[in-house]
């Protein structure tokens, strides 16, 4: 159609480059890495979720530093208090006044490391910042830096000494990621490569804060058609409808689906949507925004299957992928 092209600029390759550099440190997990760039030019945030041991940290880690943004790690306990998150004033007694020193918060890239052995009043410190990117601590407001991003890792619930995150706290995450294990071949590869230690020192920045500000204004400007707004509504009311589905997804998630589909379509280097990239984006966007029947529980169903059912039924429109009947 008409208006439907391809992006001449360097955000096309912005992808390969920063997984090539991502290498360095971490094998595979290309598929990862951008939906990690689609949260981050879409200003959404991120949950990696799976067993000990499949790199959710590593990966964090060195995406953070291909950013060149400022960062701080939070390791969560149960005895982690909101103030370790956000900060607090301290009193000096040479000057008889109080002063405020920043919690971790307060910079650009956040990874919340297990946040699920954090109490729930701790995890929920968490919601204003993500939501609305500034904390009000003792009755003053305080703004966070931009860009800023949220990377926490947890894992499954059902380990010992875990708190469920609470809804609220789960929708304000862009996108829930379960990594998995890596293949054979990426496996071995981790072993030969960085078997002994991992050489964070050796990734470059790829990114500045600067040009991913101008990247998420890029993202604001990607066309989407009426139709794959219809589709993508029309999904949302499939989901609230399903009779294996007690809370179907919301107008935010409707919304987060809405600006990821940008940032999507931006890191693939065409200034459209396309539907199938709607196909792509539901599973990671809305399965942690559903909450299922008891019936669906006890039968072992997963948010994911069901998307998955909705997707196959619900007709594609064909005016928005430039093709005609």
């Amino acid at each position: 159609m008409k208006g439907f092209t391809l992006l001449d600029t360097t955000i096309a390759p912005l992808l390969e480059k920063v997984t090539t550099e991502l290498s360095k440190v971490v094998i595979g997990r290309r598929h990862e890495t951008k939906l990690l760039l689609t949260a981050l030019l879409s200003k959404g945030h991120i949950l990696l979720e799976d067993l000990p041991g499949t790199g959710k940290t590593t990966l964090v880690k060195a995406f953070a530093k291909v950013l060149d943004c400022s960062f701080s790690r939070i390791q969560c306990t149960p005895d982690l208090l909101p103030s370790d998150v956000l900060g607090m004033s301290i009193y000096n007694p040479k000057t008889a006044e109080f002063t405020f020193r920043t919690g971790p918060i307060f910079n650009q890239i956040l990874l919340v490391d297990e946040i699920n052995r954090a109490l729930p009043r701790t995890q929920s410190s968490l919601l204003e910042g993500m939501e609305e990117h500034q904390v009000t601590i003792e009755g003053e407001t305080r703004s966070l830096q931009q860009p800023f991003l949220v990377m926490a890792t947890q894992n499954p619930i059902e380990m010992e000494g875990t708190f469920p995150l609470p809804e609220a706290q789960m929708d304000r995450f862009l996108m829930r990621i379960k990594l998995g294990y890596p293949s054979r071949e990426e496996e071995e590869a981790m072993l030969k490569k960085v078997g002994d230690s991992l050489p964070f020192h050796a990734l470059a920045p790829i990114l500045t804060p600067a040009s991913i500000l101008s990247l998420q204004e890029e993202a604001t400007k990607v066309f989407v058609h009426d139709e794959v707004i219809e589709y993508l509504v029309l999904l949302a009311q499939e989901t609230r409808h399903h009779p294996l589905v007690s809370v179907g997804v919301s107008p935010r998630g409707s919304k987060a689906l809405y600006k990821a589909l940008k940032a999507w379509a931006l890191l693939a280097g065409r200034n459209h949507v396309l539907p199938d990239d709607v196909k792509e984006l539901v599973p990671y966007i809305w399965a942690h925004r559903m909450e299922l029947t008891m019936e669906a529980s006890v039968s072992g169903k997963e948010p994911q299957a069901i998307l998955h059912e909705i997707l196959e039924k619900t007709p594609i429109p064909l005016q928005a992928t430039g093709k005609t009947l």
